[in-house]
């Protein structure tokens, strides 16, 4: 899936609604450093592993505005938001109060402007800057690590 406008995420939105399917909106956090693309990669709380921030909509804020405000609560960033989402990739969601389900999530490329060490989740998880590479080697999702490794903002609208 490539770049899609604000048009076409609504009506995503608003199908996954219809269909009762769980959709999330997550943040590809970058920094240009040196010249070269870098991504901030943060653990999930339970297990750990290496995401994107993530979660799922937030009333009153548009897709690339709940997007942003997960960076913020899961990395202490803050930047500046796309309103074209980078393409979506699914997911297995299991934990206990909710029988496990697929998910899928719709990434906004996000570009720091500050990284803040004081957040929300600082306690429960880790951050990382690698390059596209690095990055999309620690990331289990096959679907997520390629978005990852493609990514290139100078290619963004």
């Amino acid at each position: 899936m490539g770049l899609q406008n604000p048009a076409n995420i609504a009506a995503m939105v608003r199908a996954a609604g219809k269909k009762g399917k769980h959709l999330q909106f997550g943040a590809l956090v970058y920094r240009l450093n040196k010249g070269k693309i870098e991504v901030l990669l943060v653990t999930s709380r339970r297990s750990q592993r290496w995401i994107l921030p993530k979660g799922w909509p937030i009333a009153g804020l548009k897709p690339h505005q709940t997007a942003a405000q997960e960076a913020w609560e899961e990395a202490g960033v803050r930047g500046r938001t796309k309103k074209h989402s980078l393409g979506m990739y699914t997911y297995t969601k299991d934990r206990k109060d909710w029988r496990a389900g697929s998910c899928s999530v719709l990434l906004f490329p996000l570009e720091v402007r500050k990284l803040d060490n004081k957040f929300p989740e600082r306690d429960e998880r880790r951050r990382k800057w690698l390059s596209r590479k690095k990055a999309a080697a620690r990331i289990e999702n096959p679907e997520l690590a390629r978005i990852v490794r493609k990514f290139d903002p100078r290619t963004l609208p």
